[in-house]
Parts: structure tokens; C-alpha cells; sequence
């Protein structure tokens, strides 16, 4: 039973201080969200083999590429189809109502049995240093102080005013009581302990009455002796302090005002306007942590956090906005017990100071599963990684691996490289258990179920598990494989989720049209494919969808082409509500099928692929073949054909093939090649950190070891750039383009510069993904800047604007140029060796 989308949980968004504000609430996400809301997606199984897809109205025989008839009289079925579907409009079942096994995969041809007869070092990563999730939609709170802040920094001035006159006095009692002889003085101790004991509190000199003050501005009853040389005095927790350094974290140190507090008493560290309402005055340790939490801060500057035995450290909210204990060598066990008695939010294991994986159990789709889910990606440039894997019974252990895997994606993405929609990561040996599990295959979710699930903010990949059998087509043909796994367990046009130790969907490639265009051997050639171009199957009607965006690819493809066939891969079409799949069966053979969403009238049907060929004689008596071949589309025509083709693509002009006899126009179909404007679909979901501005349609760039700077064991990196409002410098030549790049460089360098003093406290702060947005028109130049969806404070604008200005100034102002506007994304790191 599949279940609907549901709001995105985002409380872990402030690890690490990469914080933006609640992206999954956003309305354009939300709008994505609802257009599917009662969409599941189920498959049908049913005989019949129909060269059209979608076709599965009527039960058509397997046809061989020769024959054109019957894909006349499946079009004709296909239009009965729409017409039926349309009186009679299929009612949306519910939930409850539906099963796994409702799922309609349609039986197309068998095309190979008609074509081929033969065989064939330290940091300290500090409670301070990485701000920890908040509950779901609860704000960052202001870097300025409040009135509430003001008024009791106020309080605590008064307060000291009136400890120094204590003191003061207490001095002079002291001298007093120097005078005395050694019998009075004990005396005098002696009857001071019997009033302390009978009124419950210690009020025998300033000192403690000072103390007493302080604790209960503090927050708690206790106090501690001031002087660590008076031994007559104990502490209420029995502890005889000669030293204040040797005390401080084990009895409750003295309140002072936050004006007379410069650094941690105990490590050192520096305070912020935030650090010394969250760091303790003992350095961190007022807190106390069940099962043996750990109280010290992680201290490792290692790229490796994940040790040969046992689990990586573990980190966990002491309850303070911004704070939190890491606990080394956690207990497998018990954390295994803690999520399977419902924990509510995930675990969170550090890999190391800059890379985070979020483990939570979780009831997905009727499924136990685990999910982890990576943090950290983001800012190297890399979409974050979402893993589901189907728990196996009785399993008793985290699934370690995949610790290392991200690991291993995150040093990859340093380099530039990384995973996309249908990219493929390898594993070098034995992975979770089994030498058969090879790699990941990502993809993009569109109509599958999502409740239910602790996701990242976008841009994030599902990752699915695949057999060492299939690497050859998530390779060569990742979208044929994509959608067999969506037909295997029922899920259109995927499952999210992954199975282990699960057969092989395909064996060897054996006899399949695909060995023409694809070297399975080597890969030095492969079915070229072009961005958002898709093939769509109606009745009596084919249309060859390619983007405007698209042509230089196109033209790529065209010019390495045989002069006798042309051949280009097609993208998943998420507008249609079925595709055609491909399944090899036990004898090798490969069969045509169709899946389609539940309940939804078949209209359009996606395919893989197409293929004009040129191997049509005028003799023939028809203007055109079309076939059905495995899940793509082969269009048969004449070489005078194919030239005008050619011709138009690369003139950018639509085309169309009229397919079928010469004499019967009734049964004749077309084919058209149409060139569309294509919404841009990148982005789906993200938002500008300087004022939560939606990202989506909104085309970037990926930047990597680009400009880099470092200092105070910090780093920022300069990793995306968005063009918000495009200028002329794209439609003039390369010289304009180079010179929008170079000005682009030197504004991010200067970014970098101007905030490298202030690294440390931007991170402690929070505000670990910054924006840096430009504008420039023909009249001025401006820019803003901000995180956590808020303008920086202005210390940090005032050391922008002095930097900033003068590079923005030498682009100078051009007279009837376009305005332009681009937003470029930064992070700071913690240095890792």
C-alpha cells in the first residue's frame, strides 16, 4: 500500500551550522507536494502483447518489425481506451483499499525471437561550534541582543556592584576577627555551624552569602565557597576545594556578569553574544546525560571518524538551543533497543567534523526499513543522499557500510565528482553482507510516497541498491533498470527502497537491439541522450519532445551518428501516466511491457528511446514503418527521409513522419519531432539563504575548487552560483562570457576575504551557508547578504561593503545592457586532515 506525501522534517538542518530555515514548508514545495497527494501508484499485471503501449484495452499477438497493422489497430484500441475512460472515469481508491499487488504490467512483444535467431590532527569541534536542530518550524534566534537579554545584564551589573561591597565588608569582619584569640575564633566557627544547620542555608560571612546569590541567580540552591583556601567550610556536595581550577565543572561556579566574562574559565574559548548563554561557565558540564553520554566535546580534526569496531561518535541535544554531548564508543545495543521503541527523531552519527548521517527506523510502505540519511553534502557541492533499506529479520546491528559509502561520496564530491539522477556509485568489495550488492543507482523521487520519512532539505537522491548483474545496464542504460525495479516491486515509476540479497533482474545481455548501440565491453560509445527530451505514445500519434535548451547536445549526438540511423536516448517522462519497461526472462529473451499509475487513464505512455533508420525501400509501398522494440520506439524510413530530418534538426524546425500504407490513410499515424520550450526543473525546492527566496526553475552552477580560504581552523568555500536574472553576457561572444566569469571570480574572492576574521564567530553563530547576492543594471550596482534566510548583522556587512564596492565598481556601466542578478552560496568548514 503505498501512502502521500507529507511536510519534510527539517530539526536536524542546524547540525553542523549549515542552518537555513524550514525549506519543506515552503509553499512552492508544498505545491509539488499536494499535486500528488492522491496519486498512488500501483501496477497491473496482464497478458496480452500490444506494440503500442498503453495501450492495453485490447489483447494484440507479437508482431514482427516488418508489420505495421497491428500498430494501426492499437491506436484505434487506444483511442476506444480514452473515449471508454473518459465516460466511465475510474474512481481514485483509497489507501485501505489498495494492494501491493494491483499492479498493471502489459505484455508488449518479443522482439529479439523476430530479429535474432543465432545464439547469442586536533580540533576541538565544540558544543558551540555546530548549532543543533531545533523542533520543526521554530525560528534561529536574532544575533542582536533582546530587551529580555538587556534588562538581565542590567540585573547581574547590580549585582555586582553589590557583591564588591560585600566584599568589601567582608574584609573588614575579617580583620576583626584577627584580632581574636584562637579560643573565640572557634567559638565563634562553632556556633555559626549550628545556625547554618538549624536554618537550612550558610550565611556566616560574605563570602557565602555571595555565593548563595549567585546560585540562585544561576537557576539551582546550590553554592560554593568562594575562597578554595577556607578547608572549614565544605561545599554542599562535600567536595574540600583547594584549587578553583580543579573544581570548576564539579560544583557550581560563580554567577559574573557577561560584561566582566570575556572567556570560558575552563577551555578558554572566546564568548559570543550566544556562546555564553548556551556554553556553561564550567564548559558545559549547571548538565547530566543518561547511559554514560559523554561530557566532553569531540576533539578530532580526522577526515575519519568511523573506527574498525563498533559505531562512529554519536551526538545528542542536552536541551539548549545550540547545544549538545557527543558520546564515543556508543552501545550498538542500546541504541538499537532506543529506536525500536519509537525514538521520535533519528541518531546522529558524526563521520567527521563536517559530514553527519541521520539513522532512524521507520514503518515506510508496510515496510520496516532503515533510513539514513547524510549532512553535509550540501557543502561540497554534492546533493544530500537518502538510504531506505528493507531491515532483514531479527536484524540486530546498524548497517555500517553505508557509513563508509557516504564517506566516500563526500571525498569524491572535493574533486568535482559527484552522483546525479540515475549516476551510479560502485563499492570495491563485499558491501552489507553480500559480495553480489555492487553500488548505488540514484534517482530523483517524482510519484512515489514520502510520508513518513526524516528527509534533508533539497536537493537530496534516493539511492537503490543493485545487483552485481545489473552494472552493466546502470551503466550503459540506467533508466531501463530504473524502471524494471519499478515493475519487480510494484511502484511506479520506482521503489525507494532497497532489498537485500535479492535475485538479479537481469542475467547476461544476450540478444537485445541495444548491442548495436551500446559497447557493453569497453563503454567507449553509448546511447547518447539529451536533457528533458522525452517520446510520447498516443494514439495514432508520436511525439519526439526536445528542448530548446537541448540542441547542443543535440547536435552532438546528430554529428556522431551513422549517416543510416539516428539514435537517442529519452528521459523519464514524469507528465506521462505509464511507460514502456523491458524484462528478460529465464530464457534471455527480452519482452515488451508497459506499467502504468493505478487508477489513472492510460493517454500517454513514455518511451526509453527512438530510432530512425534508414533500411526502407521506396519498392515497399509505404511511406513509413513504426514499431514498438523492447521499451523504446523504431521508425523505419527511406535515406531521402532521414536527410530531411537531418536537415531540420539542425535548423531547429519541427518534422513530421507520416507511417503506413500508401493507399490507407485511415490507418496511417504520425510521428512528430517538436521542438518545445521546457520549463526549467532544477532546484525543485530550495531556497536563498539571504531571505528564504524560492530557488526553484531557477538554473545554477555547481563550483568546485574554486576560490577556498582559510583561517582559525575554518574554511569557506565558494560552491554554487544562481543566475536569478540573466544579463546580456550569455548571447555575446566567448570574450563577454570570460569576462562575466572572471568579475564573477574575483566577487567571490573578495567575499571570502572580507569575512576570513570573522569565520569562527559566522560558525559559532550558526551561519554556516551564507548567500551573497549581486545586481547589476546600467544606472548601479548593489548587493545583500545573509543566512538562516536573515541579513547578516551589520559587523559583517560593514567589512563587506568596504571590499565589495570597489569590485563591483570596475564592471563599469554599460549603456542599454540587460540587468543582472546572481546569487552566489558559501559555507564554512571546520578543517579536516
Amino acid at each position: 500500500m503505498l501512502k502521500f506525501f507529507s511536510a519534510r522534517d527539517d530539526e536536524h538542518e542546524s547540525l553542523l551550522g549549515a542552518l537555513t530555515e524550514d525549506e519543506g514548508d515552503h509553499s512552492s514545495f508544498q505545491d509539488t507536494k499536494n499535486h500528488w497527494l492522491n496519486r498512488p501508484c500501483l501496477l497491473v499485471l496482464k497478458d496480452g502483447d500490444v506494440p503500442k503501449p498503453g495501450l492495453g484495452c485490447s489483447q494484440m499477438r507479437p508482431e514482427t518489425l516488418s508489420k505495421v497493422s497491428s500498430d494501426t489497430s492499437i491506436r484505434s484500441g487506444i483511442e476506444k481506451c480514452e473515449q471508454k475512460s473518459s465516460e466511465n472515469p475510474a474512481k481514485p481508491a483509497s489507501p485501505s483499499q489498495m494492494e501491493e499487488g494491483d499492479c498493471t504490467v502489459t505484455n508488449i512483444s518479443t522482439w529479439s525471437e523476430s530479429c535474432f535467431r543465432e545464439p547469442s590532527d586536533s580540533l576541538v569541534l565544540s558544543p558551540a561550534e555546530a548549532a543543533w536542530p531545533e523542533e520543526e518550524g521554530e525560528k534561529e534566534s536574532e544575533m542582536l541582543p533582546s530587551k529580555e537579554d538587556s534588562v538581565v545584564e542590567e540585573k547581574e551589573l547590580e549585582e555586582s556592584r553589590l557583591e564588591q561591597q560585600e566584599q568589601l565588608s567582608s574584609s573588614e569582619a575579617a580583620a576583626a576577627t584577627s584580632a581574636l584569640s584562637p579560643e573565640e575564633m572557634r567559638g565563634r566557627e562553632l556556633q555559626s555551624r549550628k545556625e547554618a544547620g538549624s536554618n537550612g542555608e550558610r550565611v556566616t560571612d560574605g563570602g557565602n552569602t555571595r555565593a548563595a546569590r549567585g546560585a540562585r541567580a544561576m537557576g539551582h540552591g546550590e553554592a560554593s565557597s568562594l575562597d578554595p583556601d577556607n578547608e572549614s567550610e565544605s561545599s554542599p556536595v562535600g567536595i574540600l576545594s583547594k584549587d578553583r581550577a580543579t573544581v570548576l565543572g564539579e560544583v557550581a561556579p560563580v554567577w559574573v556578569p557577561d560584561s566582566q566574562a570575556q572567556i570560558c574559565m575552563k577551555c578558554g574559548v572566546k564568548f559570543t553574544f550566544t556562546k555564553r548563554r548556551h556554553h556553561c561557565r564550567a564548559c558545559g558540564k549547571e548538565a547530566c546525560r543518561p547511559r554514560g553520554w559523554g561530557t566532553t566535546a569531540l576533539a578530532s580534526s580526522s577526515s575519519n571518524l568511523i573506527p574498525v569496531e563498533g559505531l562512529p561518535p554519536i551526538l545528542s541535544s542536552t536541551g539548549v538551543k545550540g547545544d549538545y554531548t557527543v558520546e564515543e564508543q556508543p552501545s550498538e545495543m542500546l541504541l538499537i533497543q532506543e529506536l525500536e521503541s519509537g525514538r521520535p527523531k533519528p541518531l546522529v552519527f558524526v563521520l567527521n567534523a563536517n559530514l553527519l548521517a541521520m539513522v532512524k527506523l521507520v514503518n515506510y510502505v508496510n515496510r520496516k526499513c532503515w533510513c539514513v540519511t547524510s549532512k553535509g553534502m550540501h557543502a561540497v557541492g554534492q546533493a544530500e543522499v537518502v538510504l531506505l533499506l528493507q531491515c532483514l529479520p531479527e536484524e540486530k546491528s546498524f548497517p555500517k557500510d553505508v557509513f563508509s559509502h557516504f564517506l566516500q561520496l563526500y571525498w569524491d564530491s572535493l574533486t568535482g565528482k559527484v552522483v546525479k539522477h540515475l549516476s551510479l556509485s560502485l563499492f570495491g568489495g563485499s558491501f552489507l553482507g553480500s559480495e553480489e550488492h555492487a553500488g548505488f543507482l540514484y534517482v530523483r523521487s517524482t510519484h512515489q510516497s514520502l510520508q513518513g520519512l526524516p528527509l534533508p532539505n533539497q536537493p537530496y537522491l534516493f539511492g537503490l541498491l543493485i545487483h552485481r548483474a545489473e552494472v552493466g545496464w546502470a551503466k550503459a542504460f540506467p533508466l531501463r533498470l530504473m524502471l524494471r525495479l519499478g515493475a519487480e516491486y510494484r511502484f511506479y515509476p520506482c521503489p525507494l527502497y532497497s532489498v537485500r540479497l535479492r535475485k538479479p533482474l537481469f542475467g547476461g545481455i544476450g540478444h537485445t537491439i541495444m548491442r548495436l548501440l551500446i559497447d557493453f565491453r569497453n563503454y567507449r560509445y553509448s546511447l547518447p541522450t539529451v536533457p528533458g527530451l522525452t517520446v510520447d505514445l498516443e494514439a495514432q500519434k508520436t511525439c519526439i519532445k526536445i528542448p530548446i535548451t537541448g540542441y547542443n547536445e543535440l547536435m552532438k549526438a546528430l554529428n556522431k551518428s551513422n549517416e543510416h540511423v539516428l539514435a537517442i536516448g529519452a528521459c523519464f517522462n514524469e507528465a506521462a501516466d505509464s511507460h514502456l519497461i523491458c524484462v528478460q526472462g529465464g530464457d534471455g529473451q527480452y519482452q515488451t511491457q508497459a506499467i502504468s499509475i493505478h487508477n489513472q487513464p492510460r493517454k500517454v505512455t513514455g518511451s526509453c528511446f527512438f530510432i530512425f533508420s534508414s533500411a526502407l525501400k521506396t519498392s515497399a509501398g509505404c511511406l513509413a514503418k513504426s514499431s514498438i522494440v523492447e521499451d523504446g520506439l523504431m521508425v523505419q524510413i527511406t535515406m531521402e527521409t532521414m536527410a530531411e530530418i537531418r536537415q531540420s534538426l539542425r535548423e531547429m524546425k519541427d518534422y513530421t513522419v507520416t507511417c503506413g500504407q500508401l493507399d490507407q490513410s485511415e490507418s496511417q499515424e504520425l510521428v512528430c519531432v517538436q521542438w518545445v520550450e521546457q520549463k526549467c526543473i532544477a532546484n525543485k525546492g530550495v531556497i536563498s539563504p539571504i531571505d528564504g527566496k524560492s530557488m526553484e526553475s531557477i538554473s545554477s552552477t555547481k563550483m568546485f575548487q574554486k576560490s577556498e580560504y582559510k583561517e582559525n581552523g575554518k574554511i569557506i568555500r565558494w560552491t554554487e552560483v544562481f543566475f536569478l536574472q540573466k544579463g546580456d553576457h550569455l548571447e555575446g561572444g566567448a570574450s563577454d562570457t570570460a569576462e562575466h566569469n572572471r568579475l564573477t571570480e574575483r566577487i567571490a574572492r573578495a567575499f571570502c576575504l572580507a569575512l576570513c576574521p570573522h569565520l569562527r564567530l559566522l560558525k559559532e553563530d550558526g551561519m554556516a551557508k551564507l548567500g551573497l547576492r549581486v545586481s547589476f543594471d546600467s544606472q548601479k550596482e548593489g548587493f545583500a547578504a545573509g543566512s538562516n534566510g536573515q541579513p547578516l548583522p551589520d559587523q559583517y556587512l560593514n567589512a563587506l561593503d568596504r571590499v565589495m564596492t570597489p569590485v563591483m565598481n570596475s564592471r563599469g556601466h554599460r549603456r542599454g545592457s540587460e540587468p543582472m542578478v546572481m546569487e552566489l552560496i558559501f559555507y564554512i568548514l571546520e578543517i579536516t586532515t
